[in-house]
């Protein structure tokens, strides 16, 4: 499975994992060069073209093993510590992408067709920006990057099917709004200019013949 060209991207945190992957190959990469140089490095012992008198044969096989002995503990060490890091990596990675994918559209409330104004305000949001401002009294408020405020109605419609997010921050403090992995995705499928699909929340993933989802 590629990731990175795959919807993976669009979900929000996926950055670390992806990041993590590489790391795991990397690390990886590395205890296979260690191992590697363990096994160069461990002396065979084979007779020789002329091996000489047989007094003269275990001395020198010794002190080729007694040469060799540090380099081998070193590599082993290094390939060991780095096999420990891709473990810790791998375990990083699926434990993220696993919540992830519980958060992806699939697993969500269908999401409708949205109009124009809903579309329009999920546009100016994705944008960056955008900051919801809780006052003592009177209503929400809600302005995009450029300053211009944004329509309640829409916005109730856009936090329904969880289109978008606000950040935790104090609550009478600015809080920043940003497009889900949801919201990306409709941003995608139901461009006005785009011929229709269907929902990205009902779109399933392959089968193979047995029936289970890949």
């Amino acid at each position: 499975m590629v990731l990175d060209g795959s919807q993976y991207t669009a979900a929000a945190g996926s950055r670390f994992p992806l990041e993590a992957l590489s790391e795991v190959a990397a690390s990886a990469s590395i205890a296979a060069s260690q191992l590697a140089r363990a096994v160069g490095s461990n002396p065979l012992d084979g007779a020789g073209v002329d091996s000489g008198p047989p007094d003269d044969v275990e001395p020198i096989r010794q002190d080729r093993h007694a040469e060799a002995a540090p380099v081998l503990v070193k590599s082993l060490a290094a390939a060991a510590q780095h096999l420990d890091l891709s473990a810790t990596g791998c375990l990083s990675t699926a434990t993220a992408i696993t919540l992830h994918l519980k958060e992806h559209p699939e697993h969500g409330p269908q999401v409708p067709q949205l109009t124009k104004s809903q579309y329009a305000a999920l546009a100016r949001i994705a944008q960056g920006g955008t900051q919801r401002h809780n006052r003592i009294s009177g209503p929400v408020r809600v302005q995009d990057g450029s300053g211009r405020t944004i329509h309640p109605a829409p916005l109730q419609v856009l936090q329904k099917y969880r289109l978008i997010r606000a950040a935790r921050t104090t609550r009478y403090t600015p809080h920043d709004l940003g497009v889900t992995a949801a919201g990306l995705l409709v941003l995608d499928f139901q461009k006005p200019d785009r011929p229709q699909t269907a929902s990205p929340a009902v779109a399933r993933g392959p089968r193979n013949a047995g029936g289970r989802r890949l």
